[in-house]
């Protein structure tokens, strides 16, 4: 069968769907629009900024179109209006209505970061690591109504790591979402494409992190921390206080190290960094943000500083005398 190019409709809106929106460029077929987020007002200086795929389109030279909502009958229109073949969502931000997935003649496909049925939902990569999951990977669904629970055309698995962060894992799968989704349209002009459905076994969801997850709890175990850090790397970042100001920690480990200390007690300086007990284990500061300053490593932070040893880190803060 002859694989005569796609009127494709792209939807997405962060720096993980810029991947799969270059991979469609990459594939002869003709864009016929963007659809992402209306801009957003962001930053210190409250500016408002447009997503990074709209950024990326317009270098692209793509038209850009970014309706408040899908339900509304404007863009239902609009969206019938460009007669795509197929529309592909990453992560766009905004469930599709049904009368926006019955338009293209090839339906809806979506690029997930995760291994459905685990994790469907708005923060797959953060909860994959926070579970201490030691595999994640990338799904190619064909959308329907409910939330991430259409039938599955392609996946790929991707090994969770001890030391892999959030930054990382996002831009592994992100690559490996746009190589998956080439792979995936070259099977749809050939008449090679095929789904199944997910299993029942298994289903997780992924609910956007809270603010009150960024806070280290001193008193936990010191690999669940470790996670903890992971999950938030780069961004927010895991948060603790010290001495009235917010610490964010981006790095560290467990280590072999025994104590009796109370949970939160700064133990001992070291090279990479400085130890702090946990309820159970003790915890390796390698790399933070204090507030209001940039990233540094933990070692220059306390050469910075005199008396963190013996204090405590916490919401509730002992100065250990």
């Amino acid at each position: 069968m002859s694989s005569s190019p796609l009127r494709i409709l792209f939807m997405g809106t962060p720096d993980f769907a810029v991947s799969s929106l270059k991979a469609l460029l990459g594939g002869g077929d003709h864009l016929v629009g963007v659809l992402t987020q209306p801009d957003r007002v962001s930053g210190r200086g409250m500016q408002t900024k447009p997503s990074p795929v709209k950024r990326y389109a317009q270098q692209c030279g793509l038209p850009v179109y970014q309706p408040t909502s899908l339900r509304h009958p404007d863009a239902v229109s609009l969206v019938t209006g460009l007669k795509p073949d197929v529309i592909v969502v990453t992560a766009y931000g905004l469930l599709l209505p049904p009368s926006i997935l019955a338009i293209p003649r090839h339906g809806c496909i979506n690029v997930h970061a995760s291994l459905l049925p685990r994790w469907r939902g708005a923060a797959p990569i953060q909860r994959a690591i926070l579970a201490g999951d030691e595999v994640t990977g990338v799904t190619i669904m064909v959308m329907e109504e409910g939330l991430d629970t259409g039938p599955i055309v392609a996946m790929e698995s991707v090994v969770i790591d001890e030391t892999m962060t959030t930054g990382r894992l996002h831009d592994q799968l992100a690559d490996l979402g746009g190589r998956l989704l080439a792979t995936t349209i070259q099977a749809m002009k050939e008449g090679n494409f095929h789904s199944r459905p997910q299993p029942e076994a298994g289903i997780t969801y992924a609910n956007k992190l809270k603010s009150e997850e960024e806070h280290i709890d001193w008193n936990g175990d010191a690999a669940v921390i470790h996670r903890q850090v992971r999950a938030l790397s780069p961004r927010p970042g895991a948060r603790t206080r010290y001495q009235g100001h917010t610490l964010k920690i981006l790095e560290g480990s467990p280590c072999m190290v025994k104590t009796s200390a109370k949970p939160g007690e700064v133990i001992a300086i070291v090279e990479d960094g400085f130890q702090v007990a946990c309820g159970s284990g003790v915890f390796l500061v390698k790399t933070m943000t204090p507030s209001g300053k940039k990233t540094m490593s933990a070692a220059a932070w306390v050469m910075g500083r005199q008396g963190v040893l013996g204090h405590f880190l916490g919401d509730v803060e002992n100065t250990g005398m």
